[in-house]
This record gives C-alpha cells, sequence and structure tokens, in this order.
C-alpha cells in the first residue's frame, strides 16, 4: 500500500480501491482492533511456551500449558493456526537403528504382555499394570560422542510412564542391565510378581539378569524378534529423548552426553512433561494423584467399615 501511495496520487488510489479519502484516513489513523490485540497476545504467550520448551512442545501441549497457566478459553485449532502462522513447529525425530543383538543361544523369556500395554484400574480389567510397579519395561540405546559410544540402558514403570531406574556406559553388557534394575529396585521396592519385559538381546537374556529377577520374584517377559511394537512404550520413549534433547548435539565426550541425559530424565522428563497417555500430566505428577487417590479410597473403606461395626449398636440402643 505504501509503494502505490508513493506511485500515484491519493485520489487514484482510493478510486481504485472503492474507498473515500476520509475513510482511508480514518482506517490509517485507527488503531488495531480488540480481536488483533488479543491475537497479538495469545501469539506472545505462544511463543513464550515454545521457547520456554525448547521447542519440544506441538500444538497440543502449548494448548494445555496456556489452559492451565492463563485461563485460555479458545479452541486448539486456533493455537494450531498461529503457530502454522509463526513457522513454529515441534522437533521432528527420525528413524534410529536397532541395537538389539537376538543372535544368542541363551534362553529366551516368553511374550507376557502380547502388545497389552493397557492400564485399566478396573477390577474386572485384565490389564496387567493396573497400579504402579506392576510392569517394568526396559531396552538399550545409545549416543554418539567424540570419544566413542554411550550406551543407555533405561526401565520405565508402565502405569504411569516413569523411568524408575537407568544406567550408563561405553560398553553395552549385561551389567549396564544389572546396575539399571538395581536403581529401580533400591528406589521403587516393588511387590513381588512385577513383570520385567524387553527384548530378545543377550544382555538381558544372561544369567546374571535372569537370576536377579528370579531372586527378587519378578517375573520375565519377552519381545517377539525385531517386533518394536512389542514393546512400543519404551521405543516411545527413546523416540522422545532424542527428538526432544540429544538429535543433533555433538557431545566432546561420554560425560557431557551423560549429564545430558540425566537431566533429561530428572529435569523434565519425569518431573515436567506433559504426556497424552496420563491426561497431560507428567508422570511425577500422575503418580503424586495416583496415591492421594488411593489414600482417599482407603479412608473411605475405613470410614465405612467403622460405619458398619457401629450400625449394631445403636440398633441395640433404639430397642433398648
Amino acid at each position: 500500500m505504501v509503494a502505490e501511495l508513493m506511485a500515484y496520487p491519493l485520489s487514484v488510489v482510493c478510486w481504485v480501491l472503492g474507498v473515500t479519502q476520509s475513510g482511508f484516513h480514518a482506517w490509517r489513523g485507527r488503531g488495531p482492533s480488540r480481536r488483533e490485540l488479543e491475537r497479538d497476545c495469545l501469539r506472545t504467550e505462544i511463543r513464550k511456551v515454545f521457547d520456554e520448551q525448547r521447542g519440544r512442545y506441538g500444538a497440543p501441549r502449548i494448548y494445555r500449558v496456556l489452559c492451565e497457566r492463563s485461563g485460555y478459553s479458545g479452541s486448539l485449532n486456533r493455537i494450531q493456526s498461529l503457530m502454522r502462522a509463526m513457522g513454529l513447529r515441534a522437533k521432528a525425530g527420525k528413524k534410529f537403528q536397532v541395537t538389539t543383538d537376538s543372535a544368542h543361544a541363551l534362553p529366551v523369556a516368553p511374550n507376557l504382555l502380547g502388545q497389552d500395554f493397557s492400564c485399566d484400574t478396573r477390577p474386572a480389567s485384565t490389564s496387567h499394570a493396573k497400579a504402579p510397579d506392576q510392569v517394568w519395561l526396559s531396552d538399550i540405546t545409545y549416543l554418539w560422542t567424540r570419544e566413542g559410544w554411550l550406551y543407555v540402558c533405561a526401565v520405565l514403570d508402565l502405569f504411569t510412564r516413569r523411568i524408575v531406574g537407568w544406567a550408563m556406559a561405553e560398553h553395552m553388557t549385561r551389567q549396564l542391565v544389572l546396575n539399571a534394575l538395581q536403581m529401580a529396585d533400591k528406589v521403587r521396592k516393588p511387590a513381588p510378581g512385577l513383570i520385567f519385559h524387553s527384548d530378545r538381546g543377550s544382555q538381558y537374556a544372561s544369567y546374571e539378569v535372569r537370576a536377579w529377577l528370579t531372586g527378587r520374584a519378578m517375573r520375565q517377559s519377552m519381545s517377539g524378534t525385531g517386533n518394536c511394537y512389542d514393546n512400543a512404550p519404551m521405543e516411545s520413549y527413546w523416540h522422545s529423548l532424542k527428538v526432544e534433547e540429544t538429535q543433533g548435539q555433538d557431545f566432546a565426550t561420554r560425560a557431557e552426553a551423560t549429564h545430558c541425559v540425566f537431566a533429561y530424565i530428572e529435569g523434565w522428563y519425569n518431573t515436567t512433561r506433559m504426556h497424552s497417555s496420563l491426561g497431560y500430566q507428567s508422570p511425577a505428577q500422575f503418580e503424586r494423584d495416583c496415591h492421594a487417590k488411593s489414600i482417599k479410597a482407603a479412608n473411605d473403606e475405613q470410614t465405612a467399615i467403622l460405619g458398619n461395626t457401629s450400625q449394631p449398636a445403636r440398633l441395640q440402643k433404639r430397642a433398648a
């Protein structure tokens, strides 16, 4: 518009556009509309959340943050449209190679889960995970550093999606798995009968790991050969770690990569990151809510028991 005004008289431009000169001056002197001001404010909030989360959140999670933090009452579609216009997209991933070495003669455990990763708490449900620490998933991945590979083993609680144990080393051995398991066992202290599910890698099938699990009354379960869907939540976690944190980073040392993974697990994934499968709560918040609900249920049950116990006494008193 400015270029045309400089090239032609204002009267000609207004005539072409079909507006009056007074109308043009009124438009030019008018401030932004209320809707435009709201849109600018929303853009600022979106950018703030996007930058805070280092580009890890897409529109659905940013929408949740704005609803909780700012009382946003608009639609998700509006957030998506504004993010597209602003050129904001959550970090995207790429396919990573499989590290499993299943070409061994060690014993292989049956697949106890059968791709059933549901977490239904109803008594009649057939879910394997009805509460925390009933099903643990595990896998090993690797990160490149200028010193060489760093191998990461993690143990994920299926019900809360929390990483309950982890270990890192420069070699992929059975001790790496044992270190992650020992951390999880020490922190969580699960009851007997927990299902520990992994792939068929030689580290998980080793005598030492099998003996450790048996000694703690844990049931071992293994995926089918080369089937990533048999351990889908664990694969999803690795995807999140690499897309949201390590992808594109040039680690000078294994120590640098170790610190990065530690910060992601304990400083972000477990405590802050929203999970769609948890109703857009973090694992820590979801776990706290589960604990509060279990306490309330126990108190309600105790109250009901006390009420039933005192009822005969009241009836006797009325009869007297």
